[in-house]
């Protein structure tokens, strides 16, 4: 102990400082020095003992504090101002909408699946909300509508996207420097931060996306241990991520197809593994349905059972559904329908096809064939739906006073458009669109005519045969032209812009055209134990309908659209996207991503197909940098990382629908993956110091830029002429 206490008095000399030597106690002198370097001596002591605990501590804990930092810091960047903007913003105006519909309980259509939107009505219900705004856009949110309330509650769901990619980067088993870089940049890009912000359900897409990624690297990662408790529980939980995913957007069926494939390749291997038994090998087979197929699939039912439970209003989706379903709705006036159909009776005619419209006309002419009023197929309810059942011409006049005659199977009809008093028509002219079948028009009116007005009822089905009659909702039937022996039919295609995007009503040749559901209105009451339908009817009738929707929200060449921009466009940030009025006295947010995030993605992806052609080609030459389990985890990462990506973004390629800058974000969470991935691949050999600085500037790099353009993601409050700066690319639309 001699020799320790000798070091710090040599060693804390100060200059001008002789220090006393000789042990007096009676000298003042000589006790306050050694007192003075005793005391500092113990406290470097307890300082050193207390930060070698604190550094135990943080290292045995490190999994936990980090990601907690960071969760904390992920609360402060969406939550951060979320009220700002009290107006009505950008798509708020949909999903707020259909969480009022949930509130009020009406009825509905939408494109995409219900389960997001019922998280949007939840936290409409948390918020204290009734249901009762309209949510038009960019419309200020009254006072009894807590819209900070149910921001705050989707965006914890981005809040989630943070700890996710820390803990997925660990179990992809990145240093601890790329996984610190992968949650910074998810932390920091502030397309992430805006699109959480808002009432919508981009944070919950992604979230689920992020939980399907971790949950099968976690899955992955017990592949030496099957059948385990870890195994079971790892592989519930992706499917159930898989489930919810798919449950919040069609475009979760990308995630769901990367576990798809996943799971195929991992199958294949299993095959060929000797080691594993017959029976084992069954086993992973049905472990692998029950909880990736048949798993999922009743989530996603599930989501329409509770969806249809609580929809029991009729509500402005009903006539995307069958005329069956909509009887059943409280409030709609389909339950005062008659039994059968009469001579006389207004009706409208529903087809059948899962999806399906309405027969409609209005006054506008076709602009070439026939040049006759058009006729179409329309999924709104609307009075140029309404249509008059009548006999034809030369035969007796009904009279509805005296008495009622009813329609039967095989009788020639003729049907009369209320709104405008034509004849639904067809003639041996080719259809506008479909032009292998003929054109169907509107024509002449209810005294002038001819016999392409005659149709004549062919009955597919009914509940009820013992009667001829055509009875209303479920007697489902198709119309024969009279002369040209066509059926009437309506598929999925949409009339040019002069038929307002309408469905193409046309009349085929073929036996085999599509059936048409019809109902009446205006003849004595139905009785209502009638009007029931199927659960699984409803539920595939819904489904296709909102495929048929999707499929038909095609870009319009004749107009301009500001916000939507290309697939080629998104990995190099060309474009973003003005979320609100561009005024200078308004609030404003523009959709645009970090740049160093989304270029250090697109590279890395880019980095990786040139590493892979390399290292390929240097395999087949004999050359040998990997080991065998790390060739094998280097293509782990490509087909997580490349596979996630590409069948996340080239999809929309393919898709005819109009897409937007946000269809990308699932896809620009594989590459960030990527972009750790690839400087984890350049630095490996590098020393721990030069290492430091290349991941320093990139954190410095990420934290700057993200602080730079800040203000689009938290709200631009004065003019955009002071954004002339944050403009890098001349297509960025910032400023005016």
């Amino acid at each position: 102990m001699d020799s320790i206490k000798r070091r710090p008095l040599t060693s804390y000399r100060k200059e001008g400082y002789e220090p006393v030597l000789k042990f007096d106690d009676k000298d003042f002198k000589t006790k306050e020095p050694i007192q003075v370097f005793s005391n500092s001596f113990t406290f470097s002591i307890k300082l050193q003992k207390n930060l070698a605990k604190t550094r135990a501590f943080y290292n045995k804990y490190y999994n936990v504090i980090v990601p907690l930092f960071f969760t904390f810091l992920s609360f402060w960047s969406r939550f951060y101002l979320i009220s700002l903007s009290d107006i009505v913003m950008w798509d708020e105006a949909h999903f707020g909408n259909f969480a009022s519909r949930y509130l009020k309980r009406e009825f509905y259509f939408d494109v995409h699946p219900p389960l997001g939107k019922m998280i949007v009505a939840l936290a409409g219900l948390l918020a204290g909300y009734d249901g009762s705004f309209s949510f038009e856009p960019a419309t200020k949110y009254p006072e009894n509508v807590n819209y900070t309330v149910m921001r705050l509650f989707l965006a914890s769901f981005g809040v989630g996207m943070v700890p996710l990619a820390y803990y997925t980067t660990s179990e992809l088993r990145f240093s601890s420097q790329a996984v610190i870089l992968v949650t910074l940049m998810v932390l920091l890009d502030t397309a992430y931060i805006c699109i959480s912000r808002f009432i919508l359900l981009d944070s919950l897409l992604l979230f689920f996306t992020y939980t399907t990624v971790f949950c099968l690297v976690k899955f992955h990662n017990q592949r030496y241990k099957p059948f385990s408790t870890n195994w079971w529980i790892w592989l519930f939980m992706t499917g159930i991520s898989i489930g919810c995913v798919s449950s919040v957007k069609w475009i979760g069926l990308f995630t769901t197809a990367l576990v798809g494939l996943y799971t195929i390749e991992d199958l294949w291997n299993k095959l060929g593994d000797l080691d594993i038994s017959k029976v084992d090998y069954l086993k992973h087979w049905v472990a692998r349905i029950i909880c990736l197929i048949i798993l999922p699939i009743l989530i996603y039912v599930t989501c329409f059972v509770i969806h249809f439970s609580i929809l029991t209003h009729t509500g402005p989706g009903d006539a995307q559904m069958s005329s069956l379903f909509q009887a059943g709705l409280i409030g709609n006036n389909f339950l005062e329908s008659p039994l059968e159909l009469a001579y006389g009776s207004r009706l409208t005619l529903k087809n059948m096809g899962f999806g399906g419209g309405l027969l409609h006309s209005h006054i506008n002419q076709y602009p070439g064939g026939s040049e006759q009023q058009q006729v179409s197929c329309y999924h709104h309810n609307d009075i140029n739906n309404d249509w008059m059942i009548l006999k034809p011409r030369k035969e007796q006049m009904y009279n509805n006073i005296t008495e009622v005659e009813f329609v039967n199977n095989g009788d020639t009809i003729r049907l009369l458009h209320l709104n405008t008093r034509r004849n639904l028509h067809s003639h041996e002219i080719a259809a506008p669109v479909t032009n292998v079948h003929f054109e169907v028009s509107a024509y002449g009116n209810e005294t002038l005519g001819d016999d392409n007005d005659y149709w004549v009822i062919e009955v597919v089905s009914d509940t009820n045969t013992k009667t001829n009659r055509i009875r209303t909702l479920t007697t489902s039937i198709r119309l024969r032209h009279k002369v040209i022996g066509c059926y009437l039919r309506s598929a999925n295609r949409v009339l040019p812009e002069w038929g307002f995007k309408q469905i193409e009503v046309t009349c085929d040749k073929r036996n085999n055209a599509k059936d048409i559901y019809l109902h009446s209105l205006e003849l004595p009451l139905g009785s209502k134990v009638n009007f029931k339908s199927k659960f699984l009817h409803n539920f595939w009738h819904l489904n296709v309908g909102m495929y048929t929707v999707n499929n038909a929200l095609i870009p319009n060449p004749d107009k301009e659209d500001s916000i939507s921009s290309l697939p080629i466009q998104w990995p190099i940030l060309e474009v973003g996207l003005r979320m609100s009025e561009w005024a200078d006295d308004k609030v404003k947010f523009f959709l645009l991503g970090n740049p160093i995030v989304w270029w250090s993605g697109t590279a890395s992806l880019v980095l990786f197909f040139c590493l892979l052609f390399w290292y390929s080609v240097r395999q087949k030459r004999k050359y040998i940098e990997f080991s065998p389990a790390e060739w094998i985890h280097f293509l782990y990462i490509g087909k997580i990382c490349v596979v996630g990506w590409l069948l996340h973004y080239i999809p929309f390629f393919i898709m005819g629908r109009v897409t937007y800058l946000h269809h990308y974000f699932p896809a620009l969470y594989f590459s960030i993956l990527m972009a750790g991935f690839i400087f984890d691949h350049f630095t490996v050999y590098c020393n721990l110091q030069a290492k430091k600085i290349i991941f320093g500037i990139s954190y410095a790099s990420i934290i700057f830029v993200f602080w730079y353009f800040k203000d689009i993601a938290y709200g631009i409050n004065y003019p955009s002429s002071k954004l002339k700066g944050r403009k890098w690319l001349s297509t960025w639309d910032i400023v005016n």
